[in-house]
């Protein structure tokens, strides 16, 4: 089925209101968002989050999926260190079982691993997601491929939003985000346009199996962190 086009500009408050119907009947609900690396994934996601649980108690969690990336000494081992990032640098079935597991059990609290991004480095149960979490939200590059374990991930979702911003934007944040984290900038560009780049294309091949296409003008503002 091909990604819906609303008819009319969307807003950020049509995300809300979209998002915060997904769960249905007291299920557990599962949302990915889904884009090429600095495209704003992270940042959407941290502020439906806000914004939803903004009213009450807390009923909507994020998991993103870069917990799942292996670690650099695995990396090294495996030869793969200089292309970190690359679908085959995570652990996709792991990233899979526990979105299977978060659908399905929810009498008590599922840990998650989170990602540190001055290390670079995975961080087991560094999420925990309670019993009451109704919305799951999740977000990360591979969330719509098809190859290999990665074909696990799409089912275990209600829905995937792909989102996308002009292309000279995405790598000047991309850009930048590097260089907060230490690159320097000749390296951070060096490392955007190269093996960034090379996962952004593929990246880009899964946008038409998404149920939603999220323009611009309806992510968080430019000035703030990419996803």
């Amino acid at each position: 089925m091909p990604p819906t086009f609303p008819p009319a500009p969307l807003t950020f408050d049509d995300l809300l209101a979209r998002a915060r119907a997904l769960p249905r009947g007291g299920r557990r609900a599962l949302l990915g968002l889904a884009g090429g690396p600095g495209a704003g994934k992270s940042t959407l996601a941290e502020q439906l989050v806000r914004a939803l649980n903004a009213d009450g108690p807390a009923w909507v969690a994020h998991v993103p999926m870069d917990g799942f990336h292996l670690a650099d000494a695995e990396l090294d081992r495996l030869g793969r260190r200089d292309r970190k990032g690359a679908p085959d640098t995570f652990d996709a079935a792991g990233y899979a079982a526990l979105l299977r597991r978060l659908r399905d059990d929810t009498e008590e609290v599922v840990y998650a691993p989170g990602f540190e991004r001055v290390l670079e480095q995975p961080l087991a149960g560094a999420i925990p997601v309670p019993p009451g979490a109704r919305l799951v939200v999740t977000e990360g590059n591979y969330l719509l491929l098809e190859e290999g374990s990665w074909a696990r991930v799409r089912p275990c979702l209600d829905e995937v939003w792909y989102c996308e911003i002009p292309e000279e934007e995405r790598i000047r944040r991309l850009v930048a985000r590097h260089e907060e984290f230490g690159k320097e900038r000749a390296a951070a560009r060096a490392w955007v346009l190269g093996t960034d780049q090379r996962n952004a294309e593929l990246v880009a091949t899964t946008r038409d199996r998404a149920d939603l296409l999220v323009p611009v003008g309806a992510l968080p503002s430019p000035d703030r962190a990419a996803g």
